[in-house]
């Protein structure tokens, strides 16, 4: 039988990834899985539900999703698991279309800090929304093609014998895809072919490459997992995992948040700097008290996880890991620590996961940058600073981060989510 998304290990993952190129596919494929369960998707127009359930909000390419059955109380404060959508990716421009050298291209723009070499030399496909005219006014439209249609081909090594000395790209000049010959039809045309629509229903769009190599368990042993966008759907199908797992029970409700845009700074409508948590959040307590002091409360009893990636120890540069916190794949989730808060981790929030884990029996590992190094971010601190709640940086290891493809181990999978199911079903 195919596998669901609902599936735990390499065969969920590797399902839900091939169905979720874009944000707005992940959140697409989280909702039904959810609406599979019984959830009820709302919209943030909609009178606020006020029965107990499970519920969906999606917003562009962000969700927050909570259950309120069984003894679930708003007023007993928030699990919450948050992860991220995006990931690093060439998106289309506006008017994308170029013609040169007798090749058709689609001028694109490098969207957060990919590894640019990544992309070179493989067939992509294109996914995301299309906004299309209706007499009801815009309506979105998912595009998701898994067809060899862009790539981004290599200069030959005969006409740069330096290449191999230190591969230098320009994003402006050097990677702009081909994607036919000179003459064919302009990509709004071959879009609005795709979806259905005349081409000037095409009001506008979101799109983006995907690599269409398919989601693989690698190695002699089967002990690893090789896909795209790894960083972070791995945490968004977890988090997926752990709400089905903790839908009804007693205590605080549980929460998983999905955020756009955390690759470049998490500043928007749908990012975690935005107001979409805070929002549902506020919903849930006026519920249920008609109390202005009832949310303060309640975010003082809550606790939220910051659920991405954290970087593995790599065979070939294992100088670059701090002695001491260098996590090894395939032996256990990794607490994420920074001294100047690029991580939200703090002595509180680990010892509540590290107590966790130790009841379930799951080994947990640290990772610290080298102070020689800066450290990336996530949406920890911004969940910590926005919500004023205690927040922890938890991931599963992996190598290869921000590339098209990612690396990371089998065993570390199931781990991962029984740890964040456990997170949510604490009272």
């Amino acid at each position: 039988m195919p596998s669901s998304p609902l599936d735990a290990g390499p065969a969920g993952l590797g399902a839900f990834i091939s169905a979720s190129p874009s944000p707005y596919h992940v959140v697409a494929t989280v909702a039904e899985a959810l609406e599979s369960l019984g959830a009820t998707r709302v919209r943030a127009s909609d009178p606020w539900p006020r029965s107990p359930g499970v519920h969906v909000l999606v917003e562009g390419g962000a969700l927050v999703a909570w259950s309120t059955l069984g003894g679930r109380d708003p007023l007993e404060g928030f699990r919450i698991i948050g992860a991220h959508t995006d990931s690093p990716n060439l998106r289309l421009r506006p008017r994308p279309d170029r013609t040169r050298a007798g090749f058709a291209q689609l001028g694109v723009e490098v969207y957060g800090s990919a590894l640019l070499n990544s992309w070179l030399d493989r067939d992509l496909g294109l996914s995301g929304r299309v906004m299309v005219r209706t007499s009801e006014g815009p309506r979105e439209v998912l595009l998701h093609v898994d067809e060899p249609l862009l790539r981004v081909p290599q200069l030959a090594i005969h006409l740069d014998r330096r290449v191999n000395e230190g591969l230098v790209l320009d994003p402006q000049e050097h990677l702009v895809p081909v994607w036919g010959s000179e003459g064919m039809a302009p990509f709004v045309a071959w879009c609005a072919e795709r979806i259905g629509v005349p081409a000037d229903a095409v009001l506008a769009f979101d799109v983006m490459a995907h690599d269409l190599t398919p989601p693989a368990v690698l190695g002699a042993d089967d002990a690893l997992f090789a896909a795209a966008r790894l960083d972070d759907q791995v945490s968004c199908h977890a988090g997926l995992l752990a709400l089905a797992g903790a839908l009804d029970g007693d205590g605080a409700v549980p929460v998983l948040a999905l955020f756009d845009h955390e690759e470049v700074g998490s500043t928007s409508a749908t990012g975690a700097a935005g107001p979409l948590l805070r929002t549902v959040l506020e919903g849930l307590v006026a519920g249920v008290a008609d109390d202005p002091e009832a949310l303060r409360r309640a975010l003082a009893r809550s606790i939220a996880i910051s659920a991405d990636g954290a970087h593995a120890l790599h065979p070939n540069y294992p100088g670059r890991h701090e002695p001491g916190h260098a996590p090894i794949i395939g032996r256990g989730p990794v607490l994420k620590h920074n001294a100047n808060v690029r991580y939200a981790t703090d002595a509180p929030g680990a010892a509540h996961i590290t107590a966790l884990a130790e009841d379930l029996g799951i080994g947990l590992q640290s990772f610290v940058t080298r102070g020689d190094l800066p450290c990336g971010s996530t949406i920890g601190p911004t969940t910590a600073a926005s919500l004023g709640i205690t927040t922890v940086d938890l991931g599963v290891p992996q190598l290869s981060m921000h590339s098209a493809r990612e690396l990371c181990a089998v065993a570390d999978l199931e781990p991962f989510a029984q740890l964040l199911t456990g997170f949510l079903r604490t009272p």
